[in-house]
């Protein structure tokens, strides 16, 4: 991945503190006759040395001045110290928030949508990489379309999983992922299909009138991870304005099989969709926070 250096230091407005050359993993800055200067030839450009600087000596071109301005929240660029956010209020959101299965057909506003977006971007990424990509269905007959894209691919792979000497060689020569797929999916898939098909009934993005796809463009150190970071960002975002979510892995799955799909809408064949989020007003109003499995951590102190 190329790392070019967009950083500039006014040297008249430089204290000679050094925190920027302290705190850039790059070591992109170093300190020449009590001023900070720039002498690598690389740079994560993570604005970690602008963020710091008491003076405001530092820019660094490569980030976008309004790359993280949200149009339907209250804005606010003072940086929260550590320990100063109320954790019980942060926890509450992340127990609160549930996978939607019933959407109203009240539509989401764009600049919702591209909020939800810049949200996303706030993410830590691999290597500061930011190689993510947001594809925005902003209408029920996008997200229709696609979710008649994403049929059409289950019904052939149902067709498959019917003929019972097909699950025979993908048991010998594909560790039987044609068999686990008819024992575990075939069923259910076949009556979602069926339902779509006779009565119209969604269940696959739950009449959501709208969706985020997110992925990433080649080169990316840890892509998946970025794109499920991001992911969470969303969701927690989502139900934070209002918005009820769900993730869809089967189009996920459809994606990664058929590019077809991905051309449809759009995406490039080398650009890998991890996540498919189903966004629009809930119609469903919990009583409490919903429970988890017990999970026992491991501790290793050699």
């Amino acid at each position: 991945m190329k790392l070019p250096v967009t950083t500039v230091i006014d040297q008249d407005l430089c204290n000679g503190c050094g925190l920027c050359v302290v705190i850039c993993p790059c070591r992109t800055l170093s300190m020449i006759d009590g001023k900070a200067v720039v002498t690598g030839d690389r740079s994560l450009q993570c604005d970690h040395c602008a963020a710091i600087c008491p003076t405001g000596a530092i820019t660094v071109h490569g980030v976008h001045k309004y790359a993280l301005e949200l149009k339907t929240v209250t804005n606010s660029n003072e940086w929260l110290p550590y320990g100063s956010f109320d954790i019980s209020s942060l926890v509450q959101l992340m127990r609160s928030r549930r996978s939607c299965r019933k959407f109203s057909d009240q539509p989401v506003e764009r600049t919702v949508l591209e909020d939800l977006v810049k949200i996303g971007i706030t993410a830590p990424s691999g290597s500061n990489c930011q190689l993510w990509t947001f594809t925005i269905l902003s209408n029920r007959s996008s997200v229709e379309s696609l979710g008649e894209a994403t049929g059409r691919f289950f019904t052939r792979i149902n067709k498959m999983a019917e003929k019972s000497f097909l699950r025979f060689f993908s048991d010998l020569f594909m560790k039987d992922a044609l068999g686990r797929y008819y024992r575990e999916y075939y069923e259910s898939i076949k009556e979602g299909l069926r339902e779509w098909k006779e009565k119209g009934t969604d269940r696959l993005f739950h009449g959501a009138p709208a969706a985020i796809l997110i992925g990433m463009r080649p080169g990316a150190s840890t892509p998946c991870e970025d794109a499920l970071l991001a992911t969470q960002n969303i969701l927690l975002g989502a139900h934070a304005m209002g918005l009820g979510s769900c993730l869809i892995g089967f189009v996920v799955e459809a994606m990664k099989r058929d590019p077809t799909i991905k051309a449809r809408i759009g995406i490039s064949r080398e650009e890998h969709i991890y996540a498919v989020i189903a966004l629009g007003y809930s119609e469903e109003k919990y009583r409490k926070q919903a429970g988890r499995k017990k999970i026992v951590p491991r501790y290793y102190e050699g």
